[in-house]
This record gives C-alpha cells, sequence and structure tokens, in this order.
C-alpha cells in the first residue's frame, strides 16, 4: 500500500511538473524500497535484497540533497559528489564485512536526519523558502529529519528483539518503522513548501557568503537597508507570493547572507518578518479601499490564512476581521 501511494505521488508530481527532480527521485527510491521491503520480508525474495540496500543507503543522501536545494542553496556538482561517500562505503562494508552493515545504515540515517535539524537550527531564515510559507517549510524538513533518525532507531529494536529471542519481530519491526518513514517523506510532498522554486544563484549571490559580525547596525547595513527598503516602496516585490530570499539578494545584488543579517541587525527581525510587515500594510490598505480579507491576503502575497492571521496580529495588535469591522465602522 505505501508503495503504491508513494508511486501515485511521484507520477502525479512528474506529470504535472510541480516539483524538482530531485524531489521526483527520492519520492521514486522510497517507493521502489516500500515494494522490496515488502517481497523480501513477506514474501521471502531474498534475491532482491541488493536492491533494497541500494535504495536504502540512497534515501539519507537523496533528503539531504532536496532539502538543501530546496531551502539553502543550489545544488553544486563540485562539493555535493561527497554525499556518494556516504553509499560507496556502504557498498564497500556490505561485500567486504557485512556484519558492519547494522552499524553503518542506522549511522548514515541518523547522521543526515541530524544534518537537516541542525542546519535549521543554524539558518534562521531559509534562503530558498518562499517568505510567504512562513514557518511551514522548517516544520516540514524537521520531519523529515525525524523521520530519518526514527528510521535508525527502529535497528535497535531490531538488535534488542533478537536479544530477547524473538527473532520473528524482525520483519514487522521493519515494515512497520520503514512503511512509516517512507509514507511520512512521502505525504509530505504533498505541501509545494517540503521542495524548492528552482532560484540558480550566481556565484555574488553565493549564500555560503558571510557578514561581519557587529553589536549594531553599520554604515553598511544602514545603506543596504536604505536601498532594500526603496525597492520595497518602489517595485513591492513583496506581492509576490513566491519570493524567496535569494531572489530579494539577488534584486540588490548582494550575498544573501549579508541582506539577512543587515535587516537582522537594523530592523531587530528576520527576512519573513520585514517582508510580512510590508504585506500586511498592503492588506490593510486594501482593505480600506473596500476588498475582502480573503482578496486583501491574496492581493498582499500572503497564499495561506493562517500565516496571514498570524502576521496580520504581530504587525497591527489585532485581527483581520476586527480591523475590517473598524474600517467599516469608520
Amino acid at each position: 500500500m505505501v508503495a503504491l501511494i508513494l508511486g501515485f505521488l511521484a507520477l502525479r508530481h512528474a506529470l504535472a511538473g510541480d516539483r524538482s527532480i530531485l524531489f521526483l527521485v527520492l519520492l521514486a527510491t522510497c517507493g521502489v524500497q516500500a515494494l522490496v521491503i515488502s517481497l523480501t520480508q513477506h514474501y521471502g525474495l531474498s534475491l532482491l535484497w541488493p536492491i533494497q540496500l541500494g535504495t536504502a543507503v540512497a534515501m539519507p543522501p537523496l533528503a539531504w540533497l532536496t532539502f538543501q536545494s530546496a531551502a539553502l542553496r543550489p545544488l553544486d556538482r563540485k562539493r555535493d559528489w561527497l554525499h556518494l561517500l556516504g553509499p560507496a562505503f556502504t557498498a564497500f562494508c556490505s561485500v567486504f564485512a557485512p556484519a558492519t552493515l547494522d552499524v553503518v545504515l542506522p549511522a548514515l540515517f541518523a547522521g543526515y536526519g541530524a544534518a537537516i535539524l541542525v542546519a535549521l537550527r543554524i539558518d534562521e531564515a531559509l534562503p530558498l523558502a518562499r517568505l510567504g510559507a512562513g514557518p511551514r517549510p522548517a516544520r516540514i524538513w524537521k520531519a523529515v529529519g525525524l523521520l530519518l533518525i526514527l528510521s535508525a532507531l527502529s535497528d535497535v529494536l531490531i538488535a534488542v528483539a533478537l536479544r530477547l529471542g524473538h527473532v520473528e519481530w524482525r520483519p514487522l519491526i521493519i515494515s512497520m518503522f520503514t512503511s512509516l518513514t517512507l509514507l511520512g517523506v512521502g505525504l509530505l510532498s504533498l505541501s509545494r513548501d517540503a521542495d524548492g522554486t528552482g532560484d540558480e544563484s550566481s556565484d555574488e549571490d553565493d549564500p555560503g557568503a558571510t557578514a561581519p559580525k557587529a553589536p549594531r547596525p553599520s554604515e553598511q547595513d544602514a545603506e543596504l537597508i536604505a536601498r532594500l527598503d526603496a525597492l520595497m516602496q518602489k517595485d513591492r516585490p513583496h506581492l509576490d507570493a513566491d519570493l524567496t530570499l535569494a531572489r530579494l539578494a539577488r534584486r540588490l545584488h548582494v550575498p544573501i547572507k549579508q541582506l539577512s543579517a543587515a535587516i537582522n541587525r537594523a530592523k531587530g527581525e528576520n527576512v519573513s518578518r520585514y517582508v510580512n510587515g510590508f504585506r500586511v500594510r498592503n492588506a490593510c490598505a486594501l482593505m480600506e479601499g473596500g476588498e475582502t480579507i480573503t482578496e486583501a491576503m491574496l492581493g498582499s502575497g500572503f497564499n495561506t490564512k493562517s500565516n496571514f492571521n498570524r502576521e496580520f496580529a504581530r504587525v497591527t495588535g489585532q485581527s483581520p476581521s476586527a480591523f475590517l469591522r473598524s474600517v467599516q465602522k469608520g
């Protein structure tokens, strides 16, 4: 059932063309993994073990690369080829030291799951995530990271079961935990915020560039924020629901990290809140002009009501409906 669901999702997204190639490969890999586990663990087709191992070792680096290209930075072949080392080492162990696979595979899943969680803690703003999505992209990828770690924990349960003499529990544990992980990754694909916008950064937009740290805004920060404010007022990029930090930085011809740090120091808030402030003020103007709450929300760059309501209350101190009532009474 899990394999059928994942296969359907992969085919659906492939036909719609609304997901990156990496995301489709990840979904397809999860689908094959679910099918092969079912056939090997419950139907005795042990000849499929190499395929099960291959899809298993491919999943963690694929999940990381998909997360990276969706939220942090575009793929870089010169750096990202290193992620082939994990699967290559696992293949080496399967041939020359099969007993080590019980340690290597869980370490691979747990390592990449932890890497995703650590990256989300370090990066306050996800450069390639849509700013209008609010905290949803980070939550989605946190769930993926936790699912990878959960999959690694299943091996611990298998070891406990074997120590207790319950060999018959192994297929059940593998099927339950792996199916949960695979299905979770697949269902997360239903949200467009799990995948990136495909922004291509030029060299000058390298997200790895770092801004000088200062306890308070520098003159360079002030100059950059002045340019940013002018851009927001003149071109109104905040009205684009697909606006990302990467696109905003490219418009100003500055590195992503420098823009994010300047906003943090000069405005005392992150990029998402800064942009949403303009969106909320635009929504207020639209409602004052006679538009409904939904029309004002969609016309201001928001595409989820929960994020709109939360940001509107943060900026104005009241809900959109309360604001509209006050406008109508006035």
